[in-house]
C-alpha cells in the first residue's frame, strides 16, 4: 500500500477551504480528463485527482486522513479479505475501471474511513446488516459509486454490473452473476440507487443485504453543474452581441436554437427552462455569454478596427470619471 499525499496531488495546503479544494479538483480534472488531455499518463493522473477529491471533500474522511499523519505507514501491511476487491467488475474488467469504483478501495485507506476494525489476526470488515442475535441474520449491505456523464443522468442509461462469488437473483434482471442496473433519467449527484437483495450473504441461510450505488458525475468538457442547474459558457463574436443572432447551442438532451438579444454583453445569462437535471422540479440550463474579440493579425483586420474606432467612438470607462 503506497502513501499518497492528497493535498500535494491537488496542489493545495492542508488548511485549504472546501471551495479551494473544489476549484483545484475542477482545474486538474479538466487538465487530465482522458477524453481531452494530451498530458502523459493523463488517465492515471485523472484517477489520482478523483481519489484525492473523494476524501478531502468529505469532512469526516478528511478528518480521518489528517489524523493518521505520520502513522500512515503502520497500515502498509494491511490486505483486504480474499476476493473483496474483486467482488465487482464491469464488463469483465476490475470493478472501478469503467464507471464504477468501490467506496472502500484499498489503495490507501484505513480503519475509521472504510468500515474496517482491527481484531485478532488483522482487519475484519464491519457488517452493516443487523446485529447478531438468535436466528438467521441478514447479510451486510455493500456501498459503491457509479460514475456517469451528465448526458446519461439527463436521459437515463443502463449498466451491466458483474457480481462475483454470489449470484444475483432477487432484483433487477440477472443472467448468472451479470446484473443490469437501470439508472433513471433525472438522477442527481449523490443520489443512491438500491439493489435489493444483491449484497453479501452471512453464510447462515439469512437474507442477503442490499447494494447501494451512489451516483457521481464525471467532469464535462462543456457543462458545469450547480445543484440541478446546468451552465454553459457560450463564446460569441462582438457583432453577434451587438446586432443579435440566432445560434445553435448544445444542451444535455439535444441542440437547440437560441436567440441572442441585440446589445448583449459578456456575462449575460439566458435561461432554458427545464433543461437541467431532476424529474420533478427539474433544474434549468443557463447560457452565459462570453464575447470573444478577433485578433488584429493582418493589415485588413487592423484597418477595420481603426475604422471602427473613428466611426464608433465609445468609452466603456466613462462611468469611472
Amino acid at each position: 500500500m503506497r502513501y499518497k499525499d492528497y493535498y500535494q496531488l491537488l496542489g493545495i495546503s492542508r488548511t485549504a477551504a472546501p471551495d479551494e479544494i473544489k476549484r483545484a479538483y475542477r482545474r486538474l480534472a479538466r487538465k487530465y480528463h482522458p477524453d481531452v488531455s494530451k498530458e502523459p499518463n493523463a488517465e492515471e493522473r485523472f484517477k489520482e485527482v478523483q481519489e484525492a477529491y473523494e476524501v478531502l471533500k468529505d469532512p469526516k474522511k478528511r478528518e480521518a486522513y489528517n489524523q493518521l499523519g505520520v502513522n500512515w505507514k503502520t497500515g502498509q501491511d494491511f490486505r483486504p479479505p480474499p476476493g473483496w476487491e474483486n467482488r465487482f467488475d464491469f464488463g469483465g474488467a476490475p470493478f472501478g475501471n469503467h464507471g464504477f469504483s468501490a467506496s472502500g478501495g484499498f489503495s490507501d485507506f484505513f480503519e475509521s474511513l472504510f468500515g474496517f476494525q482491527r481484531g485478532p489476526g488483522g482487519f475484519h470488515s464491519q457488517p452493516q446488516g443487523r446485529r447478531a442475535g438468535p436466528g438467521p441474520q441478514r447479510g451486510q449491505d455493500e456501498h459503491a459509486k457509479i460514475r456517469i456523464t451528465l448526458e446519461e443522468a439527463y436521459q437515463g442509461t443502463e449498466r451491466s454490473l458483474r457480481i462475483q462469488g454470489e449470484m444475483a437473483s432477487t432484483s433487477g434482471q440477472s443472467t448468472g452473476n451479470q446484473l443490469k442496473v437501470k439508472i433513471p433519467s433525472g438522477v442527481t449527484q449523490g443520489q443512491r440507487i438500491r439493489l435489493a437483495g444483491q449484497g453479501r450473504s452471512n453464510f447462515a441461510h439469512g437474507a442477503k443485504g442490499d447494494i447501494y450505488l451512489e451516483v457521481e458525475f464525471l467532469p464535462h468538457p462543456l457543462f458545469r453543474l450547480e445543484g440541478k442547474d446546468v451552465y454553459l459558457d457560450l463564446p460569441i463574436t462582438p457583432w453577434e452581441a451587438a446586432l443579435g443572432a440566432t445560434l445553435n447551442v448544445p444542451t444535455l438532451g439535444n441542440r437547440v436554437d437560441v436567440k441572442i438579444p441585440a446589445g448583449s454583453q459578456s456575462g449575460r445569462k439566458l435561461r432554458l427552462k427545464n433543461r437541467g437535471l431532476g424529474k420533478a422540479h427539474a433544474g434549468d440550463q443557463y447560457i452565459v455569454l462570453k464575447i470573444v474579440t478577433p485578433e488584429a493579425d493582418s493589415d485588413a483586420a487592423r484597418a477595420c478596427y481603426e475604422r471602427m474606432a473613428r466611426e464608433m467612438p465609445f468609452d466603456p470607462r466613462a462611468h469611472m470619471g
